[in-house]
């Protein structure tokens, strides 16, 4: 094979991974479960076999081993040298990294210094690429950033109402799961042109939320701010909160910043407000009260967010669902939906329900004036992309 990249998407427990040569996708898999369970799965996508099973603990111990175990299943099909190039998903970019970037120490080092901002994902991301590096010594590396897709904010959406001096410093919104956003755009641009330049509402749902509006083709808002705590609850993180509540649980219940740190990420979202669980499917499965009053809590919160964005665009053209709740919980959907026919928007209830196919589908209503997309999330297409690009760039 020649020309064969790698993209990795190295999450808390998890690493996925999709090896490409050139544009055709020949193997993608996981391994998940690290540090307790550890689980692989690999798919050979030429000959639409597929992997499973259990991975001995010493194998799923950390990222770096988990790497080194998906390569040994690979090696007898995939050569190590002949991987030109290797593509990470990097959730934090700070506000200078605007684009993607080739790997250096220096880089490592800066993005090291935001891990603070992002502390169930970059650790893990960083912890991906050094396994790449140490797999494939002589592949370029890639930094593809999830905020670097909205850099291009208006400044009053950028901005908190605090000293400007912190902003000056790097206290700002910077938006987050950028690389589904502008996969959505891409999407949009090669088979629904007529919509891209339009007014645009994407709602990544998944254990991670947020919606981002895009106008022009280009981000203006979203719902996500200085970390990925912000805007829409999520499977175990708060979404938006009162500061005077974390004022209290300092002041008042003797908290630390770990302990806040730990309820606001791992601790709250659909998790806490249901007491049961934070997977969609579990909640939408049990006749429990705390999971109904969970799952309203989300809708209502999304279609809170659907309205503000539309404000802030000036309007609304389309609205796109994606992530895994997005595109697989019908009744996310049509609860959003219903209570926003004042936008101009409604879904056929008939297409909402369909079992969904591999790719986009149209779930509008006839007569609706805002067309209404189910798209699935392909953020590894886009690392794909920008890592061809810059590779070829290099020479």
């Amino acid at each position: 094979m020649s020309r064969t990249i790698v993209v990795l998407n190295a999450g808390s427990s998890s690493i996925k991974f999709d090896i490409y040569e050139g544009s055709r996708e020949i193997f993608r898999g996981e391994v998940s479960g690290l540090g307790a369970t550890p689980q692989i799965q690999i798919r050979d996508c030429t000959k639409g076999t597929q992997e499973a099973g259990n991975l001995p603990e010493e194998e799923g111990r950390n990222h770096e081993a988990a790497l080194l175990a998906l390569l040994k299943r690979l090696d007898s099909v995939v050569d190590r040298s002949e991987i030109v190039a290797v593509g990470h998903r990097i959730v934090h970019g700070g506000h200078l990294h605007t684009r993607p970037r080739v790997i250096d120490e220096a880089l490592l080092a800066d993005l090291e210094g935001l891990v603070p901002l992002a502390p169930l994902h970059q650790p893990h991301n960083l912890s991906g690429v050094r396994a790449a590096r140490h797999a494939f010594p002589k592949a370029l590396q890639i930094a593809c950033f999830d905020t670097a897709f909205h850099r291009g904010h208006p400044w009053t959406s950028d901005a908190f109402a605090i000293p400007r001096e912190y902003y000056d410093e790097g206290v700002r919104r910077y938006g987050f799961h950028g690389l589904s956003y502008e996969y959505i755009l891409t999407h949009l641009r090669e088979h629904f042109p007529e919509l891209a330049e339009g007014w645009v509402v994407a709602a990544h749902l998944g254990n991670g939320a947020s919606m981002c509006g895009m106008r022009g083709g280009l981000s203006q808002e979203s719902t996500m701010g200085f970390t990925a705590l912000d805007g829409l609850p999520m499977g175990t993180r708060c979404g938006s909160i009162d500061p005077g509540v974390l004022l209290y649980l300092m002041t008042t219940k003797g908290m630390s910043a770990d302990e806040i740190t730990n309820l606001l990420y791992k601790q709250s979202g659909l998790k806490g407000l249901s007491g049961i669980s934070q997977d969609m499917r579990e909640l939408a499965a049990s006749h429990s009260p705390g999971a109904k009053a969970a799952i309203d809590y989300f809708i209502t919160r999304i279609r809170s967010e659907l309205g503000a964005l539309a404000a802030s665009l000036g309007g609304l053209d389309t609205l796109v669902f994606t992530g895994g709740i997005g595109e697989n919980s019908a009744q996310v959907r049509a609860g959003v939906c219903a209570s926003s026919e004042w936008l101009g928007l409604s879904i056929d209830p008939a297409q909402n329900m369909a079992r969904r196919s591999e790719g986009a589908i149209d779930i509008t209503a006839q007569g609706s004036r805002v067309r209404v997309l189910v798209i699935p999330a392909n953020e590894e297409e886009m690392i794909r992309r920008h890592t061809l690009s810059l590779l070829e760039q290099a020479g």
